[in-house]
């Protein structure tokens, strides 16, 4: 397990100036995110603050905060791990998702200015680099942050909220079926999104972004069928 409070949880969003409790939520959420913690691996509580170099405290408060945010379940014996994603849940999140995120898109596209568009471009280049060089970390990473760049500009903060919980629900196993079939099987729609966003279609953009979930969810459905 390759645990640092210094690794960016969220492409360098952790700080060193956040409190200690804050510093190892945010390192241990990211280490979820991006499946550096795979589904159904147990880890135990001094396992973490040994890794992290933390008190107990600050774990403990990170692990209750991750475990209400349905990041982690509680296995006993001061163990715990990230949940395993069932053919219900991918149902559940596939819904949440469409209904949540296509809004955000929605409302986004009515906000974001040009030099918006453009830092949004500049990520789907990025992603795009990764795609093509197979980089799976980095293809998580900059899809993550085209989303959530994304979502920042709808200024709707609790439909923003929820739909990064519903991320940590399934991006450990969208890293496991990025591991197994590689980058290259996961298309985007991020640039008919782009498209959507110049023109100023907000229809067009939920449009797109609610194919882009189901392509990708559907993707990680496909992949962990193949691993049962």
């Amino acid at each position: 397990m390759n645990l640092s409070p210094s690794d960016p949880p969220v492409a360098g969003q952790a700080s060193s100036k956040l409190p200690a409790h804050e510093t190892v939520y945010q390192t241990l959420r990211g280490q979820i995110l991006f499946g550096e913690l795979a589904p159904g691996q147990p880890v135990t509580i001094q396992g973490l603050v040994e890794a992290l170099g933390a008190g107990m405290t600050p774990v403990r408060e990170a692990i209750r905060r991750l475990i209400s945010d349905g990041a982690l379940v509680f296995q006993g014996n001061r163990r715990v791990s990230v949940p395993m994603l069932r053919r219900s849940d991918l149902k559940e999140l596939i819904y949440a998702r469409k209904t949540i995120e296509c809004q955000l898109a929605r409302l986004a596209t009515e906000r974001v200015t040009l030099p918006d568009i453009k830092a949004l471009e500049q990520i789907d280049t990025a992603l795009d680099q990764a795609i093509s060089t197979g980089d799976v970390a980095g293809y998580l990473v900059q899809n993550y942050q085209f989303h959530t760049r994304l979502y920042s500009h709808a200024n709707a903060p609790i439909l923003t909220d929820l739909a990064d919980r519903l991320w940590l629900r399934f991006g450990p196993s969208l890293r496991v079926v990025c591991g197994r079939l590689g980058t290259q099987s996961f298309p985007d729609r991020h640039k008919d999104i782009l498209e959507a966003l110049h023109r100023r279609d907000a229809d067009l953009a939920a449009l797109a972004m609610e194919r882009d979930v189901a392509q990708g969810m559907e993707q990680v459905s496909q992949g962990l069928e193949r691993a049962s």
